[in-house]
């Protein structure tokens, strides 16, 4: 177990080796080390229960087996002291899980006092927008990438610069995943208290697929986007690019997404 665990200590979220970071993509933001050091964990964890469990079947089997023919290995109905194990060892085990994971989900939820951007990000059926709000045009309308299952929305986001994500749908639940950020978060219809947001610092260049996570019908599977971090340069001649080609304002269903799906035609038919 000692030579697990010191194997163990030399994984890391930014190894090259799919092995050494436990199946996990590369970390690319500044939030990744919270999730990375709670999976390992767990696989420490994982481990520590394996072993035990597998060291006392070989124990018993060796211990008790049967040594001839004539004789009767001894058989024991209730062992206290291996129920009580048994018993309270699960308990503590899902009480330092849960305690882990909380302290992880909090650090990972802080919110930034003064995010450089602020991007709504619309998941509708069955496809994504992204609305830059802090990035205006002259007249004061933001830019925004839409996409659609056949032609995939992009994101762009300037790497070592905070950005808040809003997340809002106009009609089902969907969920907003990027592997390599090691996070996701349900895309609420609605608007108010069901408003999720988050905020990270995207800490690595390169090209990401995000996708929904939330089985949301038909074209679930097709619901992809790419995510596209870039340097600040990179990231202004887009916002310039989107300007020029017109996507100035928001999308139909940015509008749509302060909105409940059909509430509007349930309260016509009621009056």
């Amino acid at each position: 177990m000692a030579l697990a665990l010191v194997g163990l200590s030399g994984c890391s979220p930014a190894d090259d080796s799919d092995i050494k970071r436990l199946a996990l993509p590369i970390g690319s933001t500044d939030r990744t080390d919270y999730v990375w050091n709670l999976w390992l964990g767990a696989w420490i964890a994982v481990l520590a229960v394996f072993l035990l469990v597998f060291g006392l079947m070989v124990y018993a089997m060796i211990r008790y087996r049967r040594r001839s023919v004539d004789e009767v290995p001894s058989q024991v109905r209730y062992n206290l002291p291996i129920e009580a194990l048994y018993t309270f060892a699960p308990v503590v085990i899902v009480a330092v899980f849960f305690f882990h994971t909380v302290t992880a989900q909090n650090s990972i939820l802080e919110k930034v006092d003064n995010p450089d951007h602020t991007i709504e990000v619309v998941g509708s059926k069955w496809q994504w927008a992204f609305n830059y709000l802090d990035e205006p045009t002259v007249d004061g309308a933001s830019v925004y990438d839409q996409g659609t299952p056949a032609d995939l929305a992009d994101l762009y986001l300037p790497v070592d610069e905070s950005v808040r994500f809003n997340l809002m749908s106009p009609d089902v639940i969907h969920s907003f995943w990027v592997p390599e950020f090691y996070f996701k978060m349900d895309v609420v219809p609605g608007n108010g208290p069901q408003e999720n947001s988050f905020d990270l610092t995207p800490t690595r260049e390169g090209v990401f697929t995000g996708r929904c996570a939330e089985l949301c019908g038909l074209y679930h599977s097709r619901m992809l986007f790419k995510v596209h971090v870039v340097s600040r340069a990179e990231y202004d001649q887009h916002l310039q690019d989107l300007r020029e080609q017109g996507n100035i304002g928001a999308p139909q269903g940015s509008v749509k997404a302060k909105q409940i799906a059909g509430l509007d035609d349930v309260e016509e038919e009621e009056n």
